[in-house]
């Protein structure tokens, strides 16, 4: 087994890492408590991210304030499609696929499936690459926000809903990372019929 510190592999069974001296554990025991624990985070986050204005826009005649979808909607209004599209599926269908996809990962890692390990392993998979593109709101309003600054012309300013929507992504994304994909595969062993001599 690997070292989780230095990453230097031993033979089964021993107890401490001979090169940095840190225990070694085939699994971590508390990976679905972890994994539970940040989901319920990111859900409880991803709440008041969608109910809250993610943007707030001043100009000299108006004073508007969008939320995700609401934004989205607008965009679509105006004519702008498919910003509109990627903005609904970076900011609502991959969020509630990814709070979906880790919750079947988790109980089907507890209590089996007929699904197929293989077929598990690639949702994991998908779902861990997925992370690091669904921060696309955040980002685009950080940088709305820094480039349309006119003072008392026009400003464009983050919401709370923002900071909540950050928070849910970090959480879903520590989540997945919890998740240790080596139980999709021991609960097909565990659910296997024993061979008798």
């Amino acid at each position: 087994m690997a070292c989780r510190r230095c990453a230097r592999v031993w033979p089964m069974g021993q107890a401490r890492c001979e090169r940095c001296g840190s225990r070694l554990v085939s699994r971590d025991t508390k990976s679905l408590q972890k994994v539970w624990a940040w989901w319920i985070a990111g859900l409880i986050a991803y709440i008041p991210a969608n109910i809250y204005p993610m943007l707030k826009t001043n100009t000299l005649v108006s004073h508007t304030e969008n939320t995700i979808v609401g934004g989205a909607v607008d965009l679509a209004r105006h004519g702008s499609y498919g910003v509109a599209a990627i903005i609904l599926i970076a900011s609502v269908l991959i969020p509630v696929g990814k709070f979906l996809a880790i919750a079947f990962l988790a109980i089907t890692a507890q209590r089996g499936t007929q699904v197929t390990p293989r077929a598990r392993t690639h949702m994991y998979e998908i779902v861990e690459f997925i992370g690091r593109w669904s921060m696309i709101d955040v980002f685009v309003v950080a940088i709305l926000s820094s480039l349309v600054q006119l003072s008392v012309v026009a400003s464009i300013r983050p919401g709370p809903a923002a900071m909540t929507f950050a928070l849910s992504v970090i959480c879903t994304m520590l989540s997945a990372q919890a998740f240790d994909p080596r139980l999709i595969w021991d609960a097909m062993r565990r659910n296997q019929p024993r061979k008798t001599p």
